[in-house]
């Protein structure tokens, strides 16, 4: 689950990591009355969207004086921000945060996340900080440092000393430093983050740190423990059939392709896809109903499948361990009786009570195989035609 630049300032706040002095606001009016909580200018006006690149997409702005910050305010706030992050149609500008502009001395990069091929936390820094990171990753990846963290040690000194040494930080900034980091590291732990990023993390002139932006990436899966974060979730900024199926319990991840799949592990179901693109075609979804989905699951995967315009045909592959074969195909019957479906829909079934479910189906007429080379054929040649 992503947070907005303004909810994860106020964590940081909490954890004691210097933010600049801000406030959000959903509407013009109380955005242009919180402009009298600032006691100078310039101040910035930046557009809340899960996306980067606001910047150069016109989302982010400096106000030099109250004319400017209102006229930002009304510029920004309701836009369709565009930027190489989001779709061709952009993401409406709900909320703005208005910071005060502080007096930089330099910019660098700070990340944390988790190493899934090394099995341990990794943090990356930087001290070419600021919009185009991406570019010195690619161009000067040299200046990109990581160092790694096993989870069973933590992070200690000389974690730090490393990344102090590698950015070549004067004596005046290195306990400032130092103390943020701690502070990050044990942030990113407490509240199950899969990453933690601050770019630009700014240093001052006064030899003092600040977080100028701030992005908290969580761990679904651990959601449970933290109810006071899962209410910070944006479902405007969710894909809707994403939003559906998570509500729904569903694991579904929408694609760019056209044969809508429903499988029973996600294991299969990764397979599944490969073999769709093997056989010239592309899925449009990951869909997995799990080991031990019932009649009722199956419907409302059905329905989430469909509501996506671009599913020329359905594929429902499932192998009956734990889940029973006649319990899809059963599932599927049901599901015919509420959803007017005039889409291909190829169907294979093996496993527990594989002959029950297969009939079910045959009965009803729709195409069921047990192999699922040949289910995959199937569908694949019902959308080209």
């Amino acid at each position: 689950m992503k947070l907005q630049e303004f909810q994860s300032k106020k964590i940081f706040k909490e954890h004691n990591i210097p933010v600049p002095d801000g406030i959000a606001a959903g509407n013009v009016k109380t955005a242009i009355c919180n402009l009298k909580k600032f006691k100078k200018y310039p101040l910035v006006i930046k557009a809340q969207v899960l996306a980067g690149g606001r910047g150069k997409a016109g989302g982010i702005k400096i106000a030099k004086n109250k004319k400017e910050a209102e006229k930002y305010i009304k510029s920004i706030l309701g836009m369709n921000l565009i930027t190489h992050q989001t779709s061709a149609q952009g993401i409406k500008v709900r909320k703005i945060l208005i910071e005060e502009c502080a007096d930089l001395l330099k910019e660098y990069y700070f990340g944390m996340l988790i190493d899934r091929s090394k099995k341990d936390i990794c943090i990356i820094v930087s001290s070419a900080g600021g919009m185009e990171i991406e570019e010195i990753a690619k161009e000067k990846p040299e200046e990109i440092i990581k160092i790694n963290i096993d989870p069973n040690i933590g992070l200690r000194a000389f974690h730090i000393f490393d990344l102090i040494k590698s950015l070549k930080l004067t004596k005046e900034t290195q306990q400032g430093f130092a103390n943020i980091i701690k502070r990050l590291y044990n942030l990113f732990i407490a509240i199950d983050a899969s990453l933690v990023e601050i770019n630009p993390f700014g240093l001052l002139k006064d030899n003092t740190w600040l977080a100028i932006d701030a992005k908290i990436l969580l761990d679904d899966n651990s959601l449970f423990r933290h109810p006071n974060l899962e209410k910070l979730r944006d479902v405007y900024e969710e894909d809707e059939l994403e939003r559906l199926a998570r509500i729904k319990k569903v694991n579904y991840v929408r694609l760019d392709g056209n044969i809508g799949c429903m499988v029973n592990g996600a294991g299969l179901a990764m397979c599944t896809m490969d073999l769709i693109k093997h056989y010239g075609a592309s899925p449009a979804n990951f869909l997995d109903i799990g080991g031990g989905a019932k009649a009722e699951q199956v419907t409302e995967a059905l329905k989430i499948i469909v509501k996506d315009p671009k599913v020329k045909g359905i594929l429902i592959n499932i192998f009956g361990g734990i889940v029973r074969c006649d319990e899809v195909a059963k599932g599927f019957v049901e599901a015919l009786k509420t959803l007017k479906l005039d889409l291909p829909v190829v169907i294979r079934l093996t496993g527990t009570n594989q002959d029950i479910g297969i009939n079910i189906l045959k009965e009803q007429k729709i195409a069921v195989f047990s192999e699922m080379d040949d289910a995959l054929k199937e569908i694949v040649k019902k959308v080209k035609l």
